[in-house]
């Protein structure tokens, strides 16, 4: 897991949606207003939701 993900504060069971809020959250209001940085803000989200499945698919079953 990398540290970006683990900053976040995210339980595994959170939505995706709930990461995306809480990453945009992290970023500079500058970082969000440059156009040229959006391919790599989407790169951040796209790694930052794979590191949440791994969490999710890591975390015991709360049903079980």
């Amino acid at each position: 897991m990398t540290n970006s993900y683990r900053r976040l504060g995210i339980p595994p069971n959170a939505s995706a949606c709930a990461v995306l809020r809480a990453a945009i959250g992290t970023l500079h209001p500058d970082t969000l207003r440059v156009r040229s940085f959006r391919e790599a803000r989407k790169r951040y989200y796209r790694e930052l939701l794979d590191q949440h499945a791994a969490a999710q698919r890591a975390a015991p079953d709360a049903g079980s």
